[in-house]
């Protein structure tokens, strides 16, 4: 799922940026709606095979739709190939010559659509506080654009190089407003008052319970979906890996002027290594109430 949401959000938000371009009437090549268009389908495709992969029977996949009036999840499994073919009609019409804006409205509202689902995936968990709350799926959207423009401009840089200058902009502000959602949930997480203890989780008031083994015999889904299996300096290092290459260098080298393809392209990687740290963190700061039973294995 790190990838899935990193490589979609990255496709989604440059679509929206080719599809702001086509709006803003600059003139453009149509080799870069075309290329831009290929690389949506590709990270898209690369994101939804490893979702796909990520499932514990992948061949039943097709059963995920059917809890579409309840489950975000179901939601975001029918969104997502829409989405995929209404880039692809879009690209289509770039390549004939005979754009049609219109397709360009319906896939940039589909992308939004779909930062919305799969942000509610999580955001829609209560039983996990540090992802109920509206500023999950904002990141997921900010934070998928920040990536999706620094993308753009690189393309830009490469097929449309008087484009570059103002998407390079454009991505900084959206990396800075990534920064600032992302600071303000991990302030939030790291200062959340826990409502569940070791004596409510097992269902024992006495006040001092050392606990020696796990609630299981052995693995089970709750061990092996809400562990992260790493030491608190392992996780503190990967949010300051997040910070720094998700935000701190991208800023940097956008703010200092870079606007060659290959620069932008290294930014566009570096951020996409930190966005990977950043939602490494983002998983392994959900506190699930059962992880108090299943903590301690001995």
């Amino acid at each position: 799922m790190i990838f899935f949401t990193t490589l979609a959000g990255a496709a989604q938000g440059l679509l929206l940026a080719l599809v702001g371009i086509e709006f803003a009437g600059v003139a453009a090549s149509q080799a870069l709606y075309i290329v831009g268009t290929f690389i949506v389908l590709v990270l898209s495709a690369i994101g939804l095979a490893c979702a796909t992969l990520h499932l514990g029977h992948p061949l039943r996949a097709w059963r995920a739709v059917a809890m579409w009036r309840t489950s975000w999840l179901s939601r975001e499994v029918i969104v997502l190939p829409v989405f995929m073919f209404s880039v692809a009609l879009w690209g289509f019409g770039h390549w004939t010559l005979a754009p049609k804006p219109w397709l360009g409205i319906v896939a940039s509202l589909l992308a939004i659509v779909l930062y919305v689902c799969t942000g509610m995936i999580y955001g829609a968990v209560k039983a996990i506080r540090e992802w109920a709350h509206p500023i999950t799926p904002t990141n997921y959207l900010v934070l998928g654009l920040a990536s999706g423009l620094v993308l753009a401009a690189a393309l830009a840089a490469a097929l449309a190089p008087a484009l570059a200058g103002p998407l390079a902009q454009v991505a900084l502000g959206a990396t800075l407003l990534g920064a600032a959602t992302r600071g303000l949930a991990l302030r939030r997480n790291l200062t959340l008052a826990p409502k569940t203890t070791l004596q409510s989780a097992i269902g024992v008031r006495h006040p001092r319970i050392e606990q020696k083994s796990q609630g299981a015999m052995g693995g089970s889904f709750n061990t092996r979906e809400f562990f992260h299996q790493r030491t608190l300096s392992f996780v503190r290092r990967m949010r300051w890996t997040a910070a720094v290459l998700g935000f701190v260098l991208p800023v940097a080298g956008l703010a200092a002027g870079a606007r060659s393809p290959l620069a932008l392209l290294a930014l566009f990687l570096l951020q996409y290594l930190g966005l990977l740290a950043e939602r490494w963190s983002f998983f392994a700061e959900g506190q699930h109430p059962q992880n108090l039973y299943y903590r301690s294995i001995s």
